[in-house]
């Protein structure tokens, strides 16, 4: 996938970039597959079938907006609603989130960032229930975030594309807030990307390749993968060497 957006006019901005913060789901952590499988298990009941235009428009946001997408959109509301709906796709995720893997590129540009001193957080729409779920076996990744903010926080009082987390986050870095437009915000979904804008921020997008290429046009780059990422292209300290560790 090319790296597309804007080039010019952003030159002096991506020059400006201090602090990052990251998603989580399907950007830092390979996750969003185990609800793509617990939903399709949940349709196929209902003679339905899970695609990526419904995918596209749950991800990143909260757990009950993305519900109510779900039960609407395949027309099961009468038969499932929104909140039972949670509740059975509850006990399958409950025993999938441990097993979470990191997504390529994520450690190395985490581990770089921080061993640079660039500060970065992580805000992801997740609850701290699923979240400590979710990062069980990446404690030592995860600690080295300034902060975390997640989508059951009380300054979070809409979920993306409101960009309320983003500018929560901006709030708590050391000497914040930090003027938006230094942050660089890495996402993976719709909904994140237009939260970010509207927040002010940077954002590069790592979508799944499965996602319509016409959500990539918000988004100021796009990535197949955060192997792909090139930190001097946003004015942030370059990777030394190839041989810096890939996972």
């Amino acid at each position: 996938m090319a790296n597309q957006g804007s080039s010019d006019a952003s030159s002096a901005r991506k020059a400006s970039t201090t602090h990052v913060i990251f998603d989580m789901d399907g950007l830092l952590l390979d996750t969003e597959k185990f609800y793509t499988e617990v939903q399709e298990i949940i349709l196929a009941r209902y003679n339905k079938t899970f695609d990526w235009s419904l995918k596209a428009k749950m991800m990143g946001k909260k757990a009950i907006e993305a519900a109510r997408v779900f039960v609407e959109e395949t027309g099961i509301s009468d038969s499932l609603t929104a909140e039972d709906f949670l509740v059975e796709r509850e006990e399958m995720l409950q025993k999938m989130f441990p097993t979470s893997d990191l997504m390529p590129g994520s450690s190395r540009l985490i581990h770089h960032l921080h061993a640079n001193g660039i500060p970065i957080c992580v805000a992801t729409g997740t609850h701290t229930r699923h979240f400590d779920l979710k990062t069980q076996r990446h404690g030592e990744l995860f600690s080295l975030m300034h902060h975390i903010v997640r989508g059951d926080d009380p300054e979070v009082k809409q979920g993306k594309p409101s960009p309320d987390i983003f500018l929560a986050a901006a709030n708590r870095f050391e000497g914040g807030p930090v003027d938006p437009q230094r942050i660089l915000v890495f996402e993976d979904a719709p909904s994140g990307v237009l939260a970010a804008k509207n927040a002010g921020m940077s954002v590069v997008m790592v979508p799944d390749a499965r996602l319509d290429s016409s959500y990539h046009e918000v988004a100021d780059q796009v990535l197949s993968s955060l192997l792909d990422f090139n930190p001097a292209d946003w004015g942030l300290p370059p990777f030394e060497n190839s041989s810096t560790k890939l996972d």
